[in-house]
């Protein structure tokens, strides 16, 4: 049984952000879609007022279905809740989602992902993986053709992997490993290296990442198309940008203290949500290995 691709709109263009990267994704692995809008469940004041709070919902999901387009197929749903957040996340596990996506906030610069106040709150507790779509995404017509992952060597790079991997088996996507050895260059390293920065690097560290990444490769299942690149300087910069080395979806762990699978933002995942080119699938905390 496949796992639904739950997206949130709320009638606003980071919500038809979010509805573009739910129908790439549900195209991409053969996932059904859910196209969800949560409104207030608390009684309003005033004749009428909660069947006007209902039309507005299903105003929301006909433009929705409008940005899905009449090629696409998806069942549409207006659920009461506390807030836009929990109701998501409430539905994702009752309906047992595969991903749950949502758009950024429409504060931050376009083609960048900065999380409004719904993706935070799903980004701090819910047990699914979620995909925040950068700002302007509907306005992209190409579909996904590449997957990224940050990889780092623990538990919850780990499990990055596997949820990376599973996606490009059932997608057919080439998958990369990308790893960044952190870089700090200051003043009183010499100019001439100054701008390189696997010069500032031991060949002892490079090593160890190297087999790292050639373990982590060797745990891809088969049918997938691996590949795995090694970066140097800071690394929410380089991994913010790889969109520009072709990536179209980049999925990394979560922080490494806290419940098991729950997502809980660390500063690299915190960062990378606010900053990357392309959009972030975030992915709850595994059980042990």
């Amino acid at each position: 049984m496949t796992a639904p691709v739950v997206v949130g709109v709320d009638g606003t263009d980071s919500g038809l952000d979010a509805v573009a990267l739910a129908v790439r994704l549900s195209q991409a692995t053969g996932d059904p879609l859910l196209v969800v809008c949560v409104y207030p469940e608390e009684p309003r004041p005033g004749a009428g007022a909660d069947e006007e709070v209902e039309r507005h919902a299903g105003a929301v999901l006909e433009a929705a279905r409008a940005s899905v387009g009449a090629d696409g197929t998806a069942g549409y749903r207006a659920v009461p809740s506390t807030s836009p957040a929990r109701g998501l996340a409430e539905l994702a596990e009752r309906d047992g989602a595969g991903i749950v996506v949502v758009g950024s906030s429409n504060r931050g610069a376009i083609g960048r992902v900065v999380s409004g106040s719904t993706a935070e709150r799903l980004l701090h507790g819910t047990g699914c993986p979620v995909a925040v779509a950068p700002r302007g995404y509907r306005r992209r017509t190409d579909p996904l053709r590449a997957l990224a992952v940050a990889y780092v060597d623990t538990p919850e790079g780990h499990e990055a992997v596997r949820v990376a991997a599973d996606l490009a088996v059932r997608s057919g996507l080439p998958l990369t490993l990308h790893s960044v050895i952190a870089v700090s260059t200051n003043w009183f390293v010499p100019p001439a290296v100054r701008h390189d920065d696997e010069a500032l690097v031991p060949e002892e560290v490079r090593q160890a990442y190297r087999k790292a990444l050639d373990e982590a490769l060797a745990r891809v299942p088969v049918g997938v198309r691996p590949a795995a690149e090694l970066h140097y300087g800071d690394v929410v910069d380089e991994l913010s940008m790889l969109g520009e080395r072709g990536a179209d979806l980049l999925v990394c762990g979560s922080r490494r203290y806290g419940p098991v699978r729950r997502v809980l933002l660390g500063s690299v995942s915190s960062a990378l949500v606010r900053q990357s080119s392309v959009p972030v699938l975030v992915v709850p905390r595994g059980g042990a290995e």
